[in-house]
């Protein structure tokens, strides 16, 4: 179209024609839709005079014909004729094979439907993608996975560096959302129906039934076609289709009925573009082109429209910032091992760097949304809808963006308020119609059809059959653990065809941790029973809910505690004795200060005044004192103390009592932590993990740990002793401790608690859904008790009692009663002080006006008649203080009234 070369005008400040290359497939879906609309924005950029102040575009169109040879060869044709930037090109291949090329002529290539991410690399420098790349389009197909809880994907695509490319971003993009790619279905370009019935057939026999489809539009109709003629679009499977399926139907309207039956609850993305009055002018300036092949357009034609006016804003800011256009003859290109290569026909665009900034620095809004690049080169915003076929036409579910990941809302609606792609609980869509005419939500995945049960590893135990054995009958294995998993699968809504196979000879416990490893290798497809849910195991595994608690415990030899004479002493500690003890005489001495001085019963010789004490104070004790209180204070400290011990009697008594009736049990070992500070051999489980904890965890010397195969090694090891070649003890975990006490009749029991929490689960391989749907079913169970029916069932209901603590840490101690003494303490000093207060207070009253002090002989000091002169008021009674005060009284009248007379007389 135009001439071949760039000419300038008179002045030779600008060019009147630049020539702009454009690369596409012309009978391609998206060829039929780009080519029109490349024309048409060469027509209006041209017509509108406010850009580019007269110069025009020449577009010069080169067909690809969808090869890769055949493009590469028309694009160096192209770039023969001084281009200043090429359009497109349309296929992911091709950009990477004229991008080298581009770096080297410095031109622009502005693509608007080479979708590959890679293509963003720091080595495509020249390469700017004017449409939105697959990378985001693959994370909006792992949120659509996550959305509706599936694990696994099967994707089929084409084999190229579309295809394929696009699946490696889609493989990343599932890995953050804890799921994956199961199996890839690589279909070769051009692939025949045979070729997709081959590979559809393979895909078709695996568990998972969420397939999604990356293809070329042009090709991508036939694979539904053979998936409808194998079943596969029916009841319990998922398609998910990236655009290439919108974007044929978008330029096919109207869609043929036999096209619409064809892709029934397909659920598709189409690039969202947001109504506006420029995309609804393009539309209808669409209908009346004469040119267009298609009936409508698809998103590729609104990208391709926006690139030529991407181009000549680009260009018309490069030349009113001075920019001129110039080329170089015979360019030296640089081969990758050093070596240069002269290629005549090609000439370099000199200014090329300069128009490419200016092209990354453009901002305006085109048909297809707002035109802005990111810091790589991405357009700003990219967003998808979500769509579903069902009945006659399509359905929009919602809408996909990096800003709010899946909503029922417009994106451009929700760019105002803060980005909220992290919250699963914020996602949203609307209902689907799935294949089969169904809304409810498929599994995701079945049992392989291939006639193959499950298998099921089940440990076969030496020891503790009831958890899990042999069987004689048609299922191969019995026992608490299978029952638990055989009710647990009939709540499932479909089948599990499984066989239970035995690991382990029977003669020994199998080893856990290599069953463990056997389903992660692959060999078994779960492992059946008492297994232990560890860290280790869940690194290789994944467990279902645990359907029974366990926990290590220590299991030790108990010896019944002999009566003794001295046995009611062991009630309180001594140092709760002599405290008491203490307490009684303390009180008894303050009860006899306070009522010395006005009760006749506290009096008399000193002797029988300490008897009265030491009498007054151990009566309490059975509340036998015959000396009754008359003072406040007395009665107040008292009734305090008389309260104090009645609990402590109490107390003694109940201690006492189930001292010399219930029956004691004594052991040297207290618990885990007793046992790990001796150095006495401790008895493990054969097969179990504990051996591991021990000596991995807590530090254990192996050559402590003695390997015990029966119940009857059990007894033994514990009986015997370390002294006579047995252990000290027994770590193993809760419920087989539980059910060998039962099995010996409690003869032994545990000490300390339980210093572990774990769980016994069901094991499956890595990210089986099996799992998932199994711990709802054991919820289930337990829920229901069915889960307790079946323990009833296998194990004993009555465990035996489990001490918890040793005879002497039930004996009474001071810090039971401290705040009983305390209170009585407290109210003995109030009392005390208040009652020297009053005495203090006599002695003032008495003394008053004089200066001496109280009469004595005169080589005592002052300090000395002082406390003689308080201890004689403190030894008096009552009722002589009062008198005393009485005679003072009549003393200083009289003494007022003879001043008087000899006043009178003078």
């Amino acid at each position: 179209m135009g001439s071949a070369g760039n000419s300038s005008d008179a002045s030779g400040r600008l060019p009147r024609v630049i020539n702009i290359g454009a690369l596409l497939t012309f009978n391609s879906t998206i060829g039929k839709s780009a080519m029109p609309a490349l024309t048409v924005g060469i027509e209006d950029v041209n017509s509108d005079t406010r850009i580019l102040k007269g110069t025009k575009l020449n577009l010069i169109l080169q067909d690809t014909n969808c090869s890769g040879f055949l493009g590469t060869v028309e694009a160096m044709q192209l770039m023969g004729k001084d281009i200043v930037a090429v359009l497109g090109p349309q296929s992911s291949g091709i950009a990477h094979s004229i991008s080298y090329v581009m770096n080297e002529l410095h031109v622009p290539l502005l693509s608007f439907a080479a979708t590959d991410p890679t293509l963003s690399a720091v080595q495509h420098p020249y390469f700017l993608r004017t449409t939105i790349s697959d990378r985001f389009q693959m994370y909006a197909v792992a949120d659509l996975v996550a959305y509706f809880g599936w694990n696994e994907v099967v994707a089929i695509f084409i084999d190229d560096e579309y295809g394929r490319n696009g699946i490696s971003e889609l493989g990343d993009a599932l890995t953050r959302k804890r799921a994956k790619i199961s199996y890839k279905a690589a279909l070769t370009p051009g692939a025949s129906r045979t070729e997709i019935d081959s590979l559809l057939v393979g895909a078709n026999v695996l568990e998972t039934r969420v397939f999604v489809v990356h293809v070329n539009p042009d090709s991508g109709m036939n694979i539904f076609e053979v998936a409808s003629r194998l079943g596969m679009m029916s009841n319990g499977y998922v398609w998910i289709a990236t655009d290439w399926l919108a974007s044929l139907l978008d330029s096919s309207e109207p869609v043929e009925p036999e096209t619409v039956e064809l892709i029934q609850g397909v659920v598709a993305l189409r690039h969202h573009t947001p109504d506006s009055d420029l995309k609804a002018k393009f539309a209808s300036r669409w209908g009346s082109l004469k040119s267009k092949e298609t009936t409508d357009f698809n998103s590729y034609a609104l990208y391709a429209y926006d690139s030529v006016w991407l181009l000549a804003r680009a260009l018309d800011e490069f030349f009113s910032s001075g920019g001129t256009i110039s080329f170089s003859d015979d360019p030296t290109l640089r081969g990758t091992n050093g070596s240069t290569i002269r290629v005549a026909s090609l000439r370099v665009f000199n200014e090329g760097q300069r128009l490419l900034q200016m092209l990354l620095g453009m901002n305006f809004n085109g048909v297809a949304g707002q035109v802005q690049f990111d810091s790589h080169k991405n357009l700003v915003q990219p967003a998808f809808d979500v769509l579903n076929f069902g009945g006659t036409g399509l359905r929009n579910l919602g809408y996909w963006s990096n800003h709010s990941g899946l909503t029922i809302a417009t994106p451009e609606s929700l760019y105002r308020k803060p980005s909220n792609t992290s919250s699963t609980t914020s996602q949203q869509l609307y209902g689907v119609v799935w294949p089969g005419e169904t809304s409810k939500k498929p599994r995701g995945w079945v049992f392989p059809d291939n006639g193959k049960p499950l298998q099921i590893a089940v440990p076969y135990r030496a020891t503790f059959p009831e958890f899990v054995t042999k069987d004689e009958g048609p299922l191969g294995a019995k026992g608490f653990c299978i029952d638990v998993f055989e009710a647990a699968v009939a709540l499932l809504p479909y089948p599990v065809p499984h066989q239970y196979i035995l690991f382990g000879d029977g003669r020994r416990n199998p080893s856990f941790d290599n069953l463990v490893n056997a389903v992660a290798q692959n060999i078994y497809d779960a492992a059946v029973g008492d297994v232990t849910v560890t860290t280790n195991r869940t690194r290789i595994v994944d467990f279902t809910q645990p359907y029974m608690e366990s926990g290590l415990v220590v299991v030790a030899p108990m010896q019944k505690v002999k009566s003794s004479p001295w046995a009611f002493m062991k009630p309180f500690t001594w140092q709760m004795w002599c405290i008491t003890g203490i307490f009684f005489l303390f009180v008894g001495t303050v009860v006899w200060i306070l009522e010395h001085r006005m009760n006749t019963e506290f009096r008399g010789p000193p002797s029988q005044q300490l008897v009265t004490v030491f009498w007054f104070s151990f009566s309490t004790m059975f509340f036998s004192h015959r000396e009754n209180t008359v003072s406040t204070l007395g009665r107040l400290v008292l009734i305090l103390w008389l309260f104090v011990v009645l609990v402590i009697n109490s107390s003694y008594t109940a201690s006492l009592t189930s001292i010399l009736t219930v029956q004691q049990l004594t052991s040297r070992i207290h618990g885990i932590d007793n046992l790990i500070s001796s150095w006495e051999p401790i008895g493990i489980q054969d097969g179990s993990f504990v051996h591991r904890y021990l000596v991995d965890e807590l530090k254990i010397q192996e050559s402590r740990l003695r390997v015990l195969k029966t119940q009857d090694e059990y007894i033994n090891a514990l009986q015997r002793g370390p002294a006579n070649g047995g252990v000290a003890a027994i770590v193993d975990e809760l419920p087989y401790v539980e059910l060998f006490l039962s099995n010996t009749q409690c003869q032994f029991t545990t000490v300390g608690q339980e210093f572990t929490k774990n769980g016994w689960g069901f094991a499956f391989q890595r990210d089986s859904p099996l799992a998932v749907d199994l711990s709802t079913a054991i919820l289930q169970l337990s829920e229901s008790e069915e889960l307790q029916r079946i323990h009833d069932k296998w194990l004993p209901r009555d465990a035996c009692s489990v001490q918890d603590s040793p005879a002497d840490e039930a004996r009474l101690s001071l810090k039971s009663f401290w705040g009983l003494f305390l209170i009585c303490g407290v109210a003995c000093f109030i009392a005390l002080t208040l009652f020297f207060g009053n005495v203090c207070l006599q002695y003032t009253r008495l003394h008053a006006g004089t200066t001496s002090g109280p009469p004595g002989p005169p080589e005592q000091s002052r300090i000395c008649r002082l406390f003689k002169a308080l201890r004689d008021i403190i030894d008096r009674k009552e009722t002589e203080i009062k008198e005393l005060f009485r005679q003072k009284k009549e003393d200083s009248k009289r003494e007022a009234t003879g001043q008087g007379s000899d006043a009178q007389s003078s």
